[in-house]
């Protein structure tokens, strides 16, 4: 399975915390030193609880669940749009939908809708409509897509939430906590990392570090997804080797009864 060097999260400076004076008292246990009026995270905590992780949503995506990705902020929205999107999973980068989980037949209504606008556009729906109709449409469609496009093929309640700053993403992890769902994510020290299930100590404001998380999650989920595939593979060849003996038996058994 994919890991980090220790080498390469100082490159990404993911040990480079919060000012003294924002930090959250429970992230104590994963704090190594303060620095200059910053703490400094503790890469070996960083290291076991990301390898736990991505062990752990590996086994979420052999399972066939999908993984629910929330980056709304900045410097965070394209990479995690480019990484996850490479392993076909769905993610939230704009504006969290309020009731996204909790209220998520609404959300699957509002991402129907998308497919019925497409439909009009191809049916000759489109051609009996004024252009202000059709304009108005398009900018709905375009709206939805932009807020709710990259979770098009979750038809089902996610298996789990990674969330690149539960500080910010804290409705995200409410709404996942009323549902029981587990929640994943990458916690600095400004952060409580009591309020979610799979905390990853590290700086959740570099490019480079969210990078680099991401990048080992991503090939652990990939792993797993593989690993699931070559497992419906072999499923498929030994169900087909008993219909073959089956058939074969129940071929022996006629012909001694003939005799």
């Amino acid at each position: 399975m994919a890991k980090a060097t220790y080498k390469e999260l100082m490159d990404a400076g993911i040990h480079f915390g919060h000012l003294t004076r924002k930090w959250n008292p429970n992230m104590a246990p994963y704090i190594f030193m303060e620095k200059n009026g910053i703490h400094i995270i503790d890469l070996n905590k960083t290291i076991g609880k990301l390898e736990e992780a991505a062990a752990a949503l590996k086994q979420v995506a052999k399972s066939g669940k999908k993984i629910l990705f929330v980056a709304t902020k900045k410097q965070a929205k394209e990479i995690v749009a480019e990484r996850v999107k490479a392993i076909n999973m769905p993610y939230v980068t704009e504006r969290w939908p309020g009731g996204m989980l909790t209220n998520f037949s609404t959300i699957r209504k509002a991402v129907k809708k998308m497919g019925t606008i497409d439909k009009m556009a191809t049916d000759g729906t489109f051609d009996n409509m004024s252009k202000k109709e059709r304009l108005s449409i398009m900018r709905m469609r375009e709206k939805l897509d932009r807020n709710l496009g990259s979770i098009s093929d979750l038809s089902r309640l996610p298996g789990a939430l990674f969330i690149i700053d539960i500080h910010k993403e804290n409705i995200s992890v409410q709404e996942a906590h009323k549902l029981n769902i587990p929640t994943y994510g990458i916690v600095d020290t400004n952060s409580d990392p009591n309020k979610i299930d799979f905390a990853i100590p590290a700086n959740d404001d570099s490019s480079k570090s969210v990078d680099l998380i991401l990048r080992v999650v991503c090939e652990a989920i990939a792993e797993g997804l593989e690993e699931r595939k070559a497992l419906k593979g072999t499923k498929k060849d030994e169900d087909e080797k008993e219909g073959v003996v089956a058939e074969a038996t129940k071929a022996t058994e006629e012909i001694a009864g003939e005799e």
